[in-house]
């Protein structure tokens, strides 16, 4: 009986008709340099530092400029939906590479320099009451930039 053609194979073979376990030779691989030489793969060997002029000395006196440091962005948006007819503005889209803690602890200054109530969802900050400008100018002081609602 011959299982040839109904789908089977032989254990002696596999279809390209070369027994298993065989492996076919390398092919030579293209040869990118012809005549290897080292010292042209190092273009910058024979530079030397000698005869160039010297460098400023760095100034002690001059400090870099330290303010508040850039937080990223976040969304403002104003929502009434699902609140009875209540306006909440939502602090949202935080960066990633701000943790929980300080999100929560921003929201607390918040909460207590606007004199509203408030929470925290989700990296989402919600502030009961319109708002928007003081809550606006309070995160531009801790170093965000703010889009979205004015």
């Amino acid at each position: 009986m011959s299982l040839i053609g109904t789908g089977f194979f032989l254990l002696t073979g596999n279809p390209n008709g070369r027994p298993f376990g065989v492996t076919m030779p390398k092919k030579p691989g293209i040869r990118l340099f012809q005549d290897h030489r080292p010292e042209l793969n190092q273009p910058f060997a024979d530079l030397r530092d000698e005869g160039l002029p010297a460098g400023e000395e760095p100034s002690s006196s001059v400090r870099p400029t330290v303010g508040k440091p850039r937080m990223g962005r976040v969304v403002l948006r104003r929502e009434t939906a699902h609140r009875g007819g209540k306006t909440v503005i939502v602090v949202h889209d935080f960066s990633p590479s701000i943790p929980m803690p300080v999100i929560e602890e921003l929201a607390r200054k918040l909460r207590n320099a606007c004199g509203c109530g408030g929470t925290t969802r989700q990296r989402c900050i919600e502030l009961q009451g319109n708002q928007a400008a003081r809550i606006r100018s309070l995160l531009e002081a801790e170093g965000f930039k703010v889009a979205g609602i004015t």
